[in-house]
């Protein structure tokens, strides 16, 4: 086994890539996602879509999708509501469509034009870290200026709850 280390680690590498594809293009075909235009431009539309893992987790066929529409240019969205209405989960659902597209993948929508992105930054829902002598707000704000320092006018930035306020 040990003179067959090479290879086996290379077959290994492969069947888990033959894998991976295997499960975005099974996931697909039976819940029906589309191939999106991921192009150059500043630009992030995505027509009823989807979170795919709740989606999957819902018994009956009940998941309302929905849109987002970014034109050239356009930056910021303000997105408000109760408590419990779905805001975090529609960011959620934003950075994981933009993430199968950008892997190559096709999407839980009916339509995606998705522009290059060169990371997603999230700061979603509440922790702490009480253990590091962090309160909620401390982590809010530590992850805040984490994402003002790295992020480009490429990246995707989704922010919910900073400072303990809704959206």
């Amino acid at each position: 086994i040990a003179k067959s280390t090479k290879l086996l680690l290379h077959t290994a590498r492969a069947l888990a890539e033959l894998d991976c594809l295997l499960a975005l293009a099974e996931s697909a075909a039976l819940k029906g996602y589309v191939r999106p235009t991921v192009t150059g431009d500043d630009i992030l539309e995505i027509r009823e879509g989807r979170h795919p893992v709740v989606e999957n987790t819902l018994k009956e066929d009940r998941y309302v999708p929905n849109d987002i529409i970014f034109e050239a240019g356009e930056r910021i969205r303000v997105i408000t509501g109760p408590n419990m209405a779905g805001k975090s989960t529609y960011l959620r659902q934003v950075a994981l469509i933009t993430l199968l597209a950008q892997i190559g993948s096709y999407v839980p929508a009916q339509h995606a034009n998705i522009g290059l992105v060169d990371r997603i930054f999230t700061r979603i829902g509440a922790s702490d870290d009480l253990a590091g002598n962090r309160s909620t707000f401390m982590v809010e704000m530590s992850e805040t200026a984490y994402i003002l320092h790295h992020a480009t006018e490429q990246s995707l930035v989704l922010m919910d709850e900073v400072g303990r306020g809704t959206s």
